[in-house]
């Protein structure tokens, strides 16, 4: 996965849009972009709460990814990232589902109720932890950012659209296999080269 010949900020926002794309598929918010979907039946509102939602989730995870990478030694992080990585390969091998109780949301409209979701079902979910394990290792953290909230549209944006009809054709254990792949790579990756 040599992108040296890319500008760095070009090569971050390429490999954090890919890593989060390929995890999103299948996963928990996926399926809440469904239900939302299919609930309020106006896309747009939900894909700029999804927006809004990401850009904020996932800019604080960055935030404290960069803060792990300055506690940590550069070698203790090299091992720490790498192991993070490889859980979070297994961990994407397993189907997400949506909590038995269906969520209550106010008159408020599809953006509020999209937003305010997405930033809680964000948290702990891998997308999250994988932004936070990006950006110890690649800068600028724009681009991690950037990235990671692009691989979330490129994921949840066609679901919003197509609703229900769409996310009935996606071969989910072929996407959770690949996505699975690309973090085992960069655990192997960030264990050979290590960090930075």
């Amino acid at each position: 996965m040599d992108l040296s010949f890319l500008p760095a900020s070009v090569a971050t926002t390429a490999v954090s849009t890919g890593t989060v794309a390929l995890a999103e598929i299948g996963d928990k918010t996926q399926l809440l972009a469904l239900l939302l979907a299919a609930r309020f039946r106006k896309p747009w509102p939900i894909i700029a709460g999804i927006l809004v939602a990401t850009l904020l989730n996932h800019a604080l995870a960055a935030w404290f990814g960069t803060l792990i990478a300055q506690w940590l030694r550069p070698e203790m992080l090299r091992w720490v990232v790498a192991a993070s990585f490889l859980a979070v390969a297994l961990w994407t091998l397993k189907p997400d589902q949506l909590d038995d109780e269906e969520p209550r949301f106010s008159a408020r409209g599809a953006f509020l109720a999209t937003t305010i979701a997405f930033f809680f079902a964000e948290i702990g979910d891998k997308t999250q932890v994988a932004t936070v394990l990006l950006a110890t290792r690649y800068e600028p953290l724009w681009g991690v950012i950037a990235g990671t909230t692009v691989g979330m549209l490129l994921a949840n944006v066609p679901v919003a659209l197509l609703g229900s009809r769409f996310a009935d054709r996606l071969p989910l254990k072929t996407a959770r296999l690949l996505a699975a792949a690309v973090f085992a790579a960069l655990a192997i990756w960030v264990a050979l080269r290590g960090i930075g």
